[in-house]
């Protein structure tokens, strides 16, 4: 993978203030489908107190939210992580994992500079929310969180690549164990872990977010009914003592990914506090909020505009904790304007 220089910052307003700033209250957004679809439009509702209301009344079963949820117009729209040296990040990820800078921005009466970094224009792919928040040099990335996935047309080269700028490498190219993809892992200066897959020609090379669970079967329901996803793939190894499920909106090969790890008789991880969400895209944030409610979740932000932006989100975590933020295709549409 050629490296790529870096974009030129886009200033415009935030649709959210920080996703992952000082208080560690992380919250973004992005939009649609598949990897280039576009949003289903509809009219705005008029009253956000009556948009709940109606919301709350708009499933006559768990049968009707589950479908509603399943034909809801969803995409991974970006993952958010904190750094502790956000130019020095933005230099690795652009010299070493071939990414481009769309954006950058700083926010002093908050204390706090994010950054978008990825392969392609954020209305259309999955990309990286760097936050540094002013003053706090590194994370805790704890023992749930497992890594990133890029899709690379060779791994070999990828990987001579990154060493030749000076990346670490953690694992030399070779067949994933238990399989014949070949992968190696190299990490990033703050110690996210990437997993670079040999994966030719995919439109989506930022594929995955792997994070460990402490009940695969109870997590793979959740991400299905609560969520609307599919489980594309399941993959148990014995003789490794774990077992994968590969979660999301679309095929995995054109298509982010949720990857969902349970390592034998582990039920609980520390989390750290390095690591902050994904965002989804959504046509009703109050709809989903009440799937979301029917199937068990818990929702920690409740369906609504943002003060002072109008831009309607919820925030939701999963069984073993992991965050998850819903936002309006429509509202971030109008951002990308």
């Amino acid at each position: 993978m050629a490296a790529a220089c870096a974009s030129p910052a886009v200033p415009r307003r935030s649709l959210l203030l920080s996703t992952a700033a000082a208080a560690l209250q992380p919250e973004p957004v992005r939009l649609s489908r598949g990897a280039s679809a576009a949003p289903k439009l509809r009219a705005s509702p008029p009253d956000a107190a009556q948009a709940a209301t109606a919301a709350a009344a708009a499933f006559g079963s768990k049968e009707e939210a589950f479908a509603w949820a399943k034909s809801d117009n969803r995409r991974l729209l970006h993952v958010v992580y904190r750094v502790g040296d956000i130019d020095r990040t933005i230099k690795f990820y652009t010299e070493c994992l071939g990414m481009k800078l769309l954006r950058k921005r700083d926010i002093p009466e908050e204390k706090y500079t994010n950054a978008f970094l990825g392969y392609g224009a954020e209305d259309n792919h999955f990309v990286v929310e760097l936050t540094y928040n002013y003053g706090v040099d590194k994370y805790d990335i704890g023992a749930g969180f497992g890594h990133f996935g890029i899709a690379v047309d060779d791994v070999a080269k990828t990987v001579e690549l990154i060493r030749a700028k000076g990346g670490k490498v953690t694992r030399e190219p070779g067949p994933v164990k238990g399989g014949k993809t070949v992968i190696a892992f190299v990490e990033d200066p703050d110690g996210y872990k990437f997993e670079i897959l040999e994966r030719p020609g995919t439109p989506e090379p930022l594929c995955q977010v792997m994070l460990r669970v402490g009940d695969l079967d109870r997590a793979i329901s959740f991400y299905e009914k609560a969520c609307g996803m599919e489980l594309l793939r399941k993959r148990d190894n014995p003789e490794y003592k774990y077992t994968v499920a590969m979660m999301g909106y679309g095929p995995e090969d054109k298509n982010a990914v949720l990857e969902l790890t349970y390592n034998y008789g582990v039920t609980e991880y520390d989390k750290g506090n390095a690591y902050a969400q994904i965002a989804i895209g959504t046509d009703d944030v109050y709809k989903t909020a009440e799937v979301v409610k029917l199937f068990g979740g818990q929702v920690v932000r409740e369906p609504g505009p943002l003060p002072g932006i109008n831009t309607k989100i919820t925030s939701i975590l999963d069984p073993d904790g992991w965050k998850s933020v819903f936002v309006d295709n429509i509202d971030f549409a109008k951002e990308l304007e």
